[in-house]
Formats: C-alpha cells, structure tokens, sequence
C-alpha cells in the first residue's frame, strides 16, 4: 500500500542519508575516546548535565512514545490519553526524582556499570547479579517494538517493503553501536531530543483545525466515529477497560518503569553530584512534553474514521506512520519523519549499550572468566571484541523476531514488548527501592520478591487471569505487572521484616 508520494521518496532518501553521515561523524568522534569497556558503559567525556537530562528524555520516550501508542489512541480514544499523557508520566516523573538520587550515590560509590552489578554490589550476591543480567534479555522485547516502529514509518516514507528496511536499519544502528558507545550516545541523543522536542509542537499542533469548535466540537467529531472513544474508560478495549486499569495500573508501571538499565544508569555519566538538579529539570520537562504526544492518535483517528487507507485496514502499529504521510506537506512530513526516527533510535542505541554491557560483563565474563588473558590490555581488548560479537548476535535476533511482529502481532508490537519489558522492571522494582532506602534489606527478600514478581506477571498474562475487584484481566501486560509488583513489595516487605533482626545480629 503505497501511499507517499515521489516528491517525499526522494526527500525521504535525501534525508536518510543526511542522518547516516551525521550521526557517524557522532559516533567516530565518541569511538576515538573509548579504551576500555568501562568507557563504553558509562563514558569517560565530562558531558553538560542538560544534554544528558536531554538524553534521558530521548531515550525514556521512544518509539513507544511516537509511534506505537498512538495507535493504541486512535482505537480506544481519551481513555488511553489519561493512562498514557497523564496519568503514568506523572508517577514516571516522580519516580525517577526519587530514585535517580538513591541509585546515583550508590552506583557511583562501587563504580557499577550495569543494573546487574548494581544489585550484585549491593546485595553481595554474585548469583543475584547472574540472574538480573540474564533477565535484561527480556528487554530484547523492546528493541524488537522499536525496529517495527522505524520500520513503519520509513518503509511507508520511502515505498520500499518492511524486510528490507528492517534488515537496513539492524545492520546500521547496531553497525555503529559496536563503537560507539556512551560517549557517542550522548552526543546523538542530545541532537534526538531536539529534533524530537521540534517535531512534538509539530505533532500536537498538526489537529488544530479540529478544535475550530473549542473542545466540546472536537469531542462531538470523535463521538460521532464512535461513543467510546469520549468515555474516560473503554469497555470494548483490553487496556482502558475501568479506573483499575488507567489509574492504578498505570501508576505502577509508571513508579516501577525507571526501573530499567538504559533509564536510571543514565545518571551515572554524570561526573558530580551536583550536576543532579538540572539533569533531572531538563529531563522532566522534555519528556513531560513527549509524552504528550501521544494525542496525536486523536487527530488520527478523525482522519481515518473507519481506520482505513485506499479501502484497506491500517494495522495498529501503523496509523502515525499514514498519519504523516497523508496529512503533511513534503517537508513538514519529512521533518516529522526525522523526529520519528529520531524517537526511536534515541532509546535503541541506549538499549543495544546496555543489554550488551550486561551480557559482555555480567554473564559471559564470569561464566567464562577462564577465556579472558591476565593480561590487562589483551583483557580489554578480548572484551571489546566480545562486546560486539555480543551486539552483531542481538541484531541478528531482533531480525528475526521483528520480522514476526511485522506480520503476525498480537493487535500491536506494544503487547509484545510490554509483556517482557515489565516483566524485568516488575522483578527489579522491590531490590532497587528496598536497596537504596533499607539498609538492613536481606538477600532473602529480595530474591523473594523478584521471584514472586516474575511468576505472578507471567501467570496472569498467559493465562488472562482477572484481576479481583476489577473486570481487567492479565491480557493487559499493564495490569499483570502491577498485580506482580504489589504483590512482590508485600512479600517482600514481609520477609524483610523477619529477617531484618537477624542481619542487624
């Protein structure tokens, strides 16, 4: 379905090639700085605490953010604009506050690199670090959701077949990633953000036209496709189907969700403390902004009032992507197109980073230590080729695994995704907030409560269990996840309790 026209083909190229040439120069010029994997962690260039504040927004707020979750609005409408504008960014902002300081101190203090090492550091627990790093693979879910994501938009820009530009895109961005690392990250997130701070007023203000009636008016045309998309809670959905699910869940998710290696280790590339404050300033307000976008999926939906373009359904993951195409002009499309793109890539490098750290240094390094030379220079070197063999295994992976999202999703990549990127936060949540606020935490409640956390997310999503209380059920990857989050903080806080005098003995 082929739906850009030449005009915009050839921008599109144009501009593809520009973005190439320019985020190489980023990462030649980052790779040049880097001598060891600890560089490649968490950097070694003193970097402006607002262009990492930047940073973090772009790669908080991905292609989910752009591109997936306004389709999830243009099906369900303002129901899904409360759970996804509001009312999880507000926890999700708070949270990160709260805990970016407590991760920081400690972080710094036994120079961790990794979430894994974080909580083997902390917890004294080799083991525990083992079992984390094993469990960031659940976050390969993520970088598939983003591949989808990029793939959309610029298969339907360029009028070239989705394989093709996924295969493109992997060999790229991982390519690159092999050397560039933290130090070259920062620099391109930092440019991400602002084309993604342009393209978000952009966005946002592309359904002006729609309020010539004031918001009632807009409304009405809403209610006119369909009455549900007006309701605060949508029952024919299976996201925003009652307060349960849009409010408390959502405030959950958005708590535990900075939880993740690429979000909270961001700080850590911070060289003082008292860089903190206006990280965390130029952050909130840029991703306060980003999450707004997501309204977009309203203007959307009034467009493609039958969610069809040329008589042919638009697939979920799909509709920003004929959004733009349809409604810009060449260049205000190609623009957004620069900012989707930018969406994506900013939080896939961020990922790629951290997921091949943790498997270079928290599994492969102590499972086969053996195979590493003494010698500190050979060990650096045999680590740094290890760590992009790593990435080239991942790229090949993500191929594979986006490629079936692309044509077989379940209603949308975002389920996918969702289901295992909670699963991870929802696990490390209790030993990452007991960790920096309880002292005295045992191994025993941590443990606990991850494992509980697992069991319980995935119980409920696979077998759709419903919640008490509540018509939602565990087909929502949002209320598995906060059901096994409540119920790791009570186990947790309960075994904490028991044997908290016997780690004060």
């Amino acid at each position: 379905m082929d739906i850009a026209s030449k005009e915009l083909v050839t921008a599109g190229w144009i501009l593809v090639m520009a973005y190439s040439a320019v985020t190489l120069f980023f990462v030649i010029r980052g790779a040049l700085k880097i001598k060891n994997i600890s560089d490649y962690a968490v950097g070694n260039v003193a970097f402006s605490p607002i262009a990492v504040g930047l940073a973090l927004a772009a790669s908080m707020t991905s292609a989910a953010t752009f591109i997936i979750n306004p389709g999830f609005i243009a099906f369900y409408g303002i129901s899904g604009v409360i759970s996804y504008a509001f009312v999880m960014p507000v926890a999700a902002m708070i949270s990160l506050v709260v805990l970016t300081k407590g991760f920081r101190k400690h972080g710094s203090t036994v120079k961790a690199l990794t979430m894994a090492q974080w909580m083997g550091t902390r917890y004294k627990s080799k083991g525990y670090s083992l079992f984390f790093a094993f469990l960031s693979l659940l976050l390969i879910t993520f970088i598939v959701l983003i591949c989808v994501g990029l793939t959309k938009v610029l298969s339907k820009t360029l009028n070239v077949n989705e394989l093709t530009i996924l295969i493109g895109l992997v060999v790229f961005i991982f390519g690159y990633m092999m050397f560039g690392g933290a130090n070259s990250m920062v620099y391109t997130n930092t440019v991400q953000a602002i084309i993604m701070i342009v393209v978000a007023f952009i966005l946002l203000g592309s359904g002006y036209q729609y309020f010539s009636e004031g918001v009632h008016g807009f409304l009405d045309k809403l209610a006119s496709i369909d009455r549900n998309l007006i309701k605060p809670t949508n029952e024919s959905s299976f996201l925003f189907r009652d307060y349960f699910e849009i409010i408390y869940a959502q405030i959950v998710i958005g708590i535990a969700i900075v939880c993740q290696p690429h979000i909270i280790t961001k700080s850590l590339l911070l060289k003082t403390d008292k860089d903190v404050n206006k990280y965390l300033t130029a952050g909130v307000i840029t991703q306060s902004l980003f999450f707004l976008v997501v309204i977009t999926g309203l203007y959307a939906r009034i467009v493609f009032p039958e969610l069809k373009v040329n008589g042919l359904p638009i697939k979920l993951d799909g509709i920003i992507s004929a959004y733009v195409v349809h409604e810009f002009p060449v260049y205000i499309g190609l623009i957004v197109v620069l900012g989707l793109i930018s969406a994506g890539i900013s939080t896939l490098e961020g990922l790629i980073q951290s997921i091949s750290t943790t498997i270079t240094a928290d599994i492969i390094k102590p499972l086969f230590g053996k195979y590493f030379p003494a010698d500190e220079k050979q060990n650096t070197d045999r680590t740094i080729l290890t760590n992009r063999i790593v990435i080239i295994t991942i790229g090949i992976v993500s191929i594979f695994l986006s490629y079936d999202q692309l044509i077989n999703p379940n209603l949308s990549v975002g389920i996918f995704a969702q289901n295992g990127v909670y699963a991870y936060f929802s696990a490390a949540f209790v030993p990452i907030l007991f960790g920096m606020f309880l002292k005295d935490t045992s191994k025993a409640a941590v443990i606990t409560a991850s494992l509980v956390a697992i069991a319980i997310h995935f119980s409920f999503f696979y077998g759709n269990i419903k919640v008490p209380f509540s018509i939602a059920t565990g087909q929502n990857p949002g209320v598995s996840a906060a059901v096994a989050i409540t119920a790791s903080v009570l186990l947790g806080g309960l075994v904490y309790l028991f044997t908290r005098k016997k780690v004060n003995e």
